[in-house]
Order: structure tokens, then C-alpha cells, then sequence
């Protein structure tokens, strides 16, 4: 029997066959030194932001009377150095490798976690999709560690072997198993779209943890962001081939004008 977790790797073939057999890849030391601390710093600026001006927007799955759970939406537009973790050449990899291409960026949002809170809504992210599922998953998520993401200070949990049931958690399942996904600040974990997962619960005196979810889907599905409207003229403006397919700018098949790309 295959243990919980799959061991980091960065080897790409070895972290979509972990995504096959456990739901999930753990690769590590994407994010280092001053790019880690910038993100973390970019971050925490933008949620202080969010807060001090009222702009704070609460996430369905979160528990609305947990006000130490903190969402930052669209952080593509907060600053450049979450279009490297959008825009990552392992995240499209993993992308291409999982849900083929073209594809579509559908959100990048953080989740903050402070002493005290967490915990949310066991869900999986293809709520969206008719059940039964396929065994093709639909989306699939990037997460990135901006802080240590350990068991006690809310790390995302996931239901081993969820992926596999091809439907969203019910009450009949009564009291369902989860685990920590611990990795070092710097990571990336990578989970599909059937993972039944949530934050943790941070029970730190004083510690924060941070992620930035990137969330990608096929290309016949809407984005949760529209991008059109709340994106940075100039992450559009200077965006890669892949980045444009991403955003939804460049178009294969679907979302042509007059029968070509708008781009």
C-alpha cells in the first residue's frame, strides 16, 4: 500500500504519476531567497490592504464568523511576482500534462491563515462539473507555499484516496480522514480538480501561514476571474504566448472571433 503523501520530486513525469496514483505532487524549491521573500512580503502587503480599506471579499467555503482566515483575490494584478507563479514553466507542465492544451487560468487568489483559525468546507475544486465524474479531472491546482506549510499551523488537508470517488463528499460519509500536506516555504503542491481537500487549522500562538492558489481548468470552462475586466493592462500587454492562451487572450477552438484568435 502506497503511503499518504508522495515524496517532493522534480522530476515532472515522476509528479504527474504521484498526481495519478495520490491525487497530488509535492515539488519543492521552486521559490527561493529574495523571489520567496518578495512574494511573501507582496502578499501580506496586499491583504493589509485589503483589510485596512474594507475591500476584503469572504470565500464561500470559508466559515463566514472566522474573521483569522483571509482571502486576497486576483493577485495577478497585485504585483509582478505572482505572474511567475501563474506563469511558471512547471505549473504549464504540469498544466499541459494534466489537462492537456490549451487551457484556461480560471483564478490566482491567496489564503492567509492566521493563529487561531482556518479550517473551511471540505470540498472538491470541480464543484462545478455534473456527478458522477469522470476519471479525467477537470482542473487542477497550483499551490504555493510562501510559508512553511505545516500540521500545526493550518496546512491544506486532503482525504487520501478521494480523487479516486469521483464525486463531491457528502453527509453519508460521515466523519471523513484527512491529512496534512506539509511542505517548506517554497513549494509547490500540486492537486487535481477531485481532491477532496481544506485549509487546516492553524492552532499557532503566533505564526501565519500563507498560500497562492492557482487554479487552472480546461478550456470549455469559464474562468472565475474575469480577466477582461480586472487584469493589469500590462500583464497583457507583456504576457508570453502561454500566458495569452492562459488568460483566455489567444484562443484554439473556442472563444474565436470571426473564426480566428482575437490575438
Amino acid at each position: 500500500m502506497s503511503a499518504p503523501l508522495p515524496a517532493p520530486t522534480r522530476d515532472l513525469d515522476q509528479g504527474l504519476e504521484d498526481i495519478r496514483t495520490h491525487g497530488l505532487a509535492i515539488v519543492p524549491d521552486l521559490l527561493a531567497g529574495d523571489t520567496l521573500l518578495r512574494a511573501r512580503d507582496a502578499l501580506y502587503r496586499a491583504a493589509e490592504s485589503d483589510r485596512s480599506r474594507d475591500r476584503e471579499q469572504k470565500f464561500s467555503l470559508d466559515y463566514a464568523v472566522d474573521d483569522t482566515n483571509q482571502r486576497v483575490w486576483n493577485v495577478l494584478s497585485r504585483d509582478p511576482v505572482f505572474e511567475d507563479m501563474a506563469f511558471h514553466p512547471m505549473a504549464v507542465a504540469f498544466v499541459r500534462g494534466v489537462l492537456g492544451w490549451p487551457a484556461l487560468l480560471g483564478n490566482i487568489s491567496a489564503n492567509i491563515t492566521g493563529p487561531g483559525g482556518g479550517e473551511m468546507v471540505l470540498h472538491a475544486d470541480q464543484i462545478f462539473v455534473p456527478e458522477p465524474w469522470s476519471s479525467d479531472p477537470q482542473g487542477l491546482n497550483v499551490a504555493w507555499c510562501l510559508n512553511d506549510f505545516t500540521e500545526e499551523n493550518g496546512a491544506t488537508r486532503f482525504a487520501p484516496g478521494s480523487h479516486k470517488r469521483n464525486r463531491l463528499p457528502c453527509a453519508e460519509d460521515g466523519e471523513i480522514e484527512t491529512i496534512p500536506i506539509e511542505a517548506p516555504a517554497g513549494s509547490a503542491i500540486v492537486f487535481e480538480s477531485r481532491v477532496w481537500h481544506k485549509t487546516g487549522h492553524n492552532r499557532t500562538n503566533d505564526e501565519r501561514r500563507a498560500g497562492v492558489f492557482a487554479w487552472y481548468t480546461k478550456p470549455i470552462y469559464r474562468a472565475q476571474e474575469n480577466w477582461f475586466l480586472s487584469l493589469r493592462p500590462e500583464v497583457r500587454q507583456f504576457a508570453s504566448d502561454d500566458a495569452l492562451v492562459l488568460l483566455g487572450y489567444k484562443a484554439e477552438g473556442l472563444g474565436l472571433v470571426n473564426g480566428k484568435s482575437p490575438m
